[in-house]
C-alpha cells in the first residue's frame, strides 16, 4: 500500500500568533491533499528558514517542505532585501535537492492590516503548490 508523501513545515516565529493561524491552515490542507506532515520546525524568522529547509530536505524521508512566515513592511528597505535573499535561497534549495518548497511567506512590504486576510490563503496555496510539484 503506498504511503502519503511526507512534508515538513518551517515556520517563522517572529509573528508567532499569526503564524499559528498559518500552521493550522497548512496542516488541514496537507491532510486534505493526502500529505503527511512529519516535521514542524519553528525558526526565529524568515532569514533562518533556508538553513532549516536545507537540513530537512537533506533527509530521505522528506519529500518536500513549506515555508510559512511574514516579512512586514518596515521603515527601511531591509525587508525587501531580506525577502529577495530568502526566496533566492529557497529556489536554489529546490534545484539542488529536486524537492519542492511551497512558499507561504507574506510580504515583503506587507502592511499590518493586510496580514489577517492573507494568512490562511497563503498557507493553503503553499501546501497545494508542493502537492502539485510532487
Amino acid at each position: 500500500m503506498p504511503t502519503e508523501p511526507a512534508i515538513a513545515l518551517v515556520i517563522g516565529s517572529f509573528h508567532r500568533s499569526e503564524c499559528e493561524t498559518m500552521l493550522a491552515a497548512a496542516l488541514a490542507t496537507a491532510r486534505d491533499c493526502g500529505l503527511a506532515v512529519t516535521e514542524q520546525v519553528w525558526v526565529p524568522g524568515s532569514m533562518e528558514q533556508p538553513l532549516a529547509l536545507k537540513r530537512l530536505l537533506a533527509r530521505d524521508g522528506i519529500d518536500g517542505a513549506v515555508a510559512l512566515g511574514i516579512i512586514e513592511r518596515g521603515e527601511t528597505g531591509h525587508g525587501l532585501v531580506m525577502a529577495q535573499a530568502v526566496i533566492h535561497a529557497i529556489i536554489d534549495l529546490q534545484l539542488q535537492t529536486m524537492k519542492p518548497v511551497g512558499v507561504g511567506i507574506l510580504g515583503p512590504e506587507i502592511d499590518r492590516q493586510q496580514i489577517g486576510p492573507r494568512l490562511e490563503p497563503y498557507a493553503r496555496a503553499a501546501v497545494r503548490a508542493v502537492r502539485a510539484m510532487l
